[in-house]
């Protein structure tokens, strides 16, 4: 058993230096909203919501042309629902963490996908200049699915799309009551990685 612990720990140790690792840094805007059958309001749809989020990666290259990348980023989410010239916004913010298998193109266009843990850390309702917190109605954790694309400079610099895909719902419901209100939208950003060579 002592034999195989320290063959394992020689072969991580090994793969970690062969593997070219770059660290980097990413912002742009989120365009989300929610989705599911009791996503509306009184009747509305919501509409999407222009949100900041930004933050941190390691990108892990494993081969010529794959790479896993986990993100640590800030994210501003939530909707927007409009009545007769008034808005109402729902704001969530999380603390995401994707982590994602990249194929990287040679000509430097990249697809990803993967998955994501958010981290809820405030929920509120405004309308008319008011606010309200209204954390205690949605779950402290949210998974999603991502899937991307993008481009990347050989100085680090590089611009990237993604679409998350809500994969549970995102209400608090009482105990016994099931209320399905999920959370997706779309990412537009920059970023810039160092390291690894670049």
């Amino acid at each position: 058993m002592k034999k195989i612990f320290i063959l394992s720990a020689f072969t991580l140790i090994g793969f970690t230096i062969q593997a070219q690792i770059k660290f980097g840094v990413k912002a742009g805007a989120n365009f989300t909203s929610f989705g599911g059958s009791d996503a509306k309001i009184e009747g509305l749809s919501p509409k999407y919501k222009v949100g900041f989020a930004g933050g941190g990666l390691v990108n892990i290259q494993l081969s010529e042309m794959f790479s896993l990348q986990p993100e640590l980023l800030y994210s501003m989410e939530g909707a927007t629902y409009k009545s007769e010239g008034q808005s109402v916004h729902l704001k969530t913010d999380y603390i995401n963490i994707p982590v994602l298998a990249q194929y990287n193109n040679p000509s430097g266009f990249y697809a990803e996908t993967g998955p994501q843990v958010g981290f809820l850390t405030s929920a509120k309702l405004s309308a008319d200049g008011n606010s309200m917190d209204v954390k205690e109605g949605f779950k402290k954790i949210n998974f999603s699915w991502g899937l991307g694309a993008g481009y990347k400079l050989s100085n680090g610099f590089g611009i990237g799309a993604r679409y998350n895909l809500g994969l549970t719902s995102i209400a608090d419901a009482d105990e016994g009551e099931s209320v399905n209100i999920k959370t997706g939208g779309f990412h537009l950003g920059v970023f810039y990685t160092f390291g690894g060579g670049n």
